[in-house]
């Protein structure tokens, strides 16, 4: 396990942000680190968030980083912070939908599969491309892209990970020059977690998920 504070010294000189990924792990433990000043938090279950959400402070800022299903979006759109695992438009189509009866515009960022496992989602990269040229992507007023995600292959093969970091990093930069090089917002990449964070950071994650590292073991049961 790994103090808050040393993690955090850790991320200073890359400006890379961190989100506590609390699944599994009861409130009282998340408010441990909340009481030292974390406020990002990432949970994989939207049933698992909305028990949080509605038990802990509300200064928290919740992130979804598992899979969504478009049937539990409707659950999250009033309150969350950042959904990371946007990997259909049909998904983005429904946040788009209940974000604009929540009146509010979502940030959203596009999962990528680049892992070789097949348990992975995420849009190939033509897939997103096509989306993002398209007259329908351009009718969503209520989600605002700020980025991408991707989760590389569980391995001890160092080069792997590297190169498949390098990858989603390769199409954050096309995205960028082609679709939202106007766009501020548009800055994310959320990858990196307990076990491979600091290839992440030399491949230029913005944004690392760090559960086990900070929480210890997940809690199962």
């Amino acid at each position: 396990m790994k103090e808050l504070q040393e993690l955090l010294k850790e991320l200073e000189p890359t400006h890379t942000s961190l989100v506590a990924v609390s699944k599994t792990h009861a409130p009282e433990e998340i408010m441990e680190l909340y009481d030292k000043g974390q406020r990002d938090f990432g949970e994989n279950r939207v049933q698992e968030m909305i028990e949080k959400y509605e038990q802990m402070p509300k200064d928290i800022r919740w992130h979804l980083i598992g899979h969504l299903q478009t049937n539990k979006v409707k659950y999250i759109t009033s309150w969350v912070h950042l959904i990371h695992s946007v990997d259909s438009f049909k998904v983005l189509k429904e946040i788009n939908k209940r974000a604009a009866q929540d009146n509010r515009v979502i940030d959203c960022l596009l999962q990528f599969k680049i892992a070789e496992e097949d348990t992975k989602y995420g849009f190939e990269p033509e897939e997103a491309y096509e989306m993002l040229r398209s007259e329908k992507f351009r009718n969503l007023k209520n989600i605002r892209i700020t980025g991408v995600m991707g989760m590389a292959t569980f391995t001890d093969d160092e080069a792997q990970v590297r190169r498949e970091f390098r990858q989603l990093r390769n199409i954050f930069q096309h995205l960028k020059g082609n679709f939202f090089a106007d766009q501020d917002s548009f800055r994310e990449i959320s990858m990196g977690m307990s076990d491979d964070y600091p290839i992440a950071l030399e491949e230029g994650s913005t944004m690392v998920r760090i559960g086990s590292l900070l929480f210890g073991e997940r809690a199962y049961g």
